[in-house]
């Protein structure tokens, strides 16, 4: 790996905001020069331990950037060529013409598998592995948008961590480990693969109840689209390395867009490309992404100047990109401004913890059932009723109340379209509907026999 070692020593900042209470690490600075951090509350509220330069954060969905840069490098050395078709490598992949670049950029249409977990009869609390996911995932036969449209998929890159295996042997940590971790010096940093395994230094996350404090953490891990756990200071090697790939490139540049370029995102005017959403405009280029994964979030900014800002947090109600926001609308004022001035800025300012309440029908109410549906590339089946006038979807379990809205239907992170144009008057209800899941949509559910 072409790199130089950038990495020093932070300068610490101790903020005593909240007592007894998980919190949040803020670290700023220029690729290249010292950085500075800022870190307050608890890395374990039961043990009273205190968030250290040396805590562990889960950081979710940033380890995108690893995978994606896993598969450019392999394809540097040959190993994979970004351009072949997915189920190449891994036969049991049937939607055709899905590459490894489409999977790295959210352009293959692959249905999130995370979201079909609820229709395929897994309840909330339920265990799962990445292996179920997978499963999901060889199910699907077509994509589910159009050839070029983004569709965010952390099945991709649990796909893409699966084909790495198979080009290189071995696991996807090892692998990471021989090309990034080590040359890197990032020692804390780990691809967890197995819910049982302790990581040294590690925070635990937390939401708060009414009772106190609540643990968020699951025995799931997924690694390749997350489940990568680090430290702010090994998360900030590895932005100096990317600054150090980017610098070396044309000015005009992102990072690695000379092997995969970046398209059109889901929030625009961001742009996608190996695992890094870009803000392309004039005086403001910067590559980033976020992360929540299990109560944690994770939030790194890299601009093509080098300034860097990460933020790690282990408190639900703290989130981290907000606190990066926060920090970088005061660095654009000020690139001095002391980091414990900026988180404590952010953490005055944010809002309350939002507070729901259990509503809706008593589920035990007499329903109307209009039919039992299936769909091809979900196994189990879903339910619609009627009751007190209302349409109802039951699903593991439990029901959702759909609001009509003109032609569909609308409940929380989906909507659902009536198929009306077969209906039969002998029925009480449609032969079928389509449902739109936020990162997976396209499911087309039929009338299952009675």
């Amino acid at each position: 790996m072409n790199s130089t070692d950038t990495s020093v020593p932070a300068t610490e900042t101790t903020l005593a905001v909240r007592p007894c209470e998980p919190g949040v690490i803020l670290r700023v600075g220029q690729a290249g020069h010292p950085t500075v951090q800022a870190h307050t509350g608890l890395a374990s509220v039961e043990l009273a331990a205190p968030i250290e330069e040396e805590t562990a954060f889960n950081i979710g969905s940033v380890a995108k950037q690893i995978t994606a840069y896993l598969c450019i490098r392999a394809a540097r050395d040959r190993v994979l060529t970004l351009d072949r078709p997915v189920g190449h490598i891994l036969p049991r992949f049937r939607i055709p013409d899905v590459t490894i670049g489409d999977l790295i950029q959210h352009q293959g249409g692959v249905r999130d598998a995370e979201s079909l977990l609820c229709l395929a009869g897994f309840r909330e609390l339920d265990h799962y592995t990445a292996d179920d996911l997978l499963q999901l995932a060889y199910r699907q036969r077509h994509r589910a948008v159009e050839p070029g449209r983004f569709l965010y998929s952390n099945t991709g890159y649990l796909l893409l961590a699966e084909v790495l295996t198979h080009a290189y042997g071995a696991g996807l940590h090892e692998i990471a480990d021989r090309h990034v971790f080590t040359p890197l010096g990032m020692t804390s940093a780990r691809f967890k693969a197995d819910p049982g395994e302790v990581i040294p230094g590690a925070a635990a996350s937390y939401q708060a109840v009414a009772s106190g404090w609540q643990h968020q953490q699951r025995p799931v891990t997924l690694p390749g689209p997350g489940s990568l756990w680090c430290t702010a200071a090994d998360l900030d090697r590895w932005l100096a390395h990317l600054w150090h790939e980017w610098h070396c490139q044309a000015d005009d540049a992102l990072p690695f867009d000379q092997h995969l370029g970046y398209q059109s995102s889901d929030h625009a005017p961001f742009t996608y490309g190996p695992g890094l959403y870009a803000d392309p405009r004039p005086g403001r280029t910067t590559v980033f992404h976020y992360g929540h994964e299990q109560g944690f979030s994770a939030a790194a900014h890299l601009t093509s100047s080098g300034q860097v800002v990460i933020c790690l947090s282990n408190h639900t109600d703290i989130a981290a990109d907000h606190v990066a926001a926060a920090a970088l609308a005061d660095l654009t004022h000020d690139s001095n401004v002391d980091p414990g001035q900026i988180l404590s800025r952010a953490l005055y300012s944010r809002s309350a913890p939002k507070v729901t309440t259990p509503g809706g029908v008593d589920p035990q109410a007499p329903h109307t059932t209009l039919g039992t549906y299936t769909c091809a590339e979900v196994p189990g089946s879903v339910r619609l009723a009627r009751c007190a006038g209302s349409l109802f979807l039951w699903r593991r379990g439990t029901l959702d109340r759909l609001t009509c809205t003109g032609s569909t239907y609308v409940a929380d992170g989906y909507t659902l379209t009536l198929d009306t144009s077969s209906a039969d008057e002998d029925v009480p209800g449609p032969n079928g509907f389509v449902l739109d899941l936020d990162r997976a949509p396209g499911l087309r559910y039929r009338r299952r026999p009675d």
